[in-house]
């Protein structure tokens, strides 16, 4: 014959409330602790340097286990697309050190700064600045956009496509990476971010 489960002492009256407080925090705790937490991010920029924000957050997120999703609109589809042609342009950017990755350590340790006019009226400025960049990240280890995206792929992050960006500028599906599977707007994606933990413009 089983035993029969032990039930717990009823509280007293004076005490219900106390005891209905504490059941309820560690109700509440219990439900905090088993819960997945979850990021929404909006990529809005197509260029080198803004690639990185959204995948390093989005791999990041994905690796300690998040529910991730990242909804590419605007100029921020292209990061989807099958061939990245990505560009960095120091023009209009004062944040962004120009620094040569070649050369002696007094160089590569110098910022050059070179005005706007010139950055402007250079002829492939931007393609000079662009594979710099690039040289940079390789020399010092950083993983590419490409590598990034494949390991937000492998996580399995949700990666939505704009349905109204890609008919705005003309673009096939064909074109981009097959893990988008989701293409959608606003109204897909605005209920993800209200139910998400975290949510981010980029």
């Amino acid at each position: 014959m089983s035993a029969l489960p032990q039930l717990q002492p009823v509280p007293e009256l004076t005490d219900l409330d106390a005891w209905l407080d504490q059941r309820l925090d560690e109700k509440l705790k219990e439900r905090e602790a088993s819960k997945t937490p979850s990021l929404t991010i909006i990529a809005t920029k197509g260029t080198l340097d803004q690639a990185y924000p959204p995948f390093i957050l989005a791999s990041t997120a994905a690796a300690l286990g998040w529910d991730v999703t990242v909804f590419f609109t605007f100029y921020g589809l292209s990061l989807l697309q099958n061939d990245l042609d990505l560009k960095v342009s120091p023009l209009g950017n004062p944040a962004m050190p120009l620094k040569m990755p070649v050369g002696p350590n007094w160089l590569k340790g110098k910022n050059l700064s070179i005005p706007n006019l010139l950055k402007a009226n250079i002829p492939g400025f931007e393609d000079a600045a662009t594979t710099l960049m690039k040289e940079t990240v390789k020399q010092k280890g950083v993983a590419s956009i490409e590598e990034l995206r494949e390991i937000c792929v492998e996580a399995d992050v949700n990666l939505i496509g704009c349905q109204m960006t890609a008919d705005l500028f003309g673009w096939d599906k064909k074109e981009f990476h097959p893990a988008v599977q989701d293409w959608a707007g606003a109204a897909t994606y605005l209920p993800l971010a209200q139910k998400s933990d975290v949510s981010l413009f980029i």
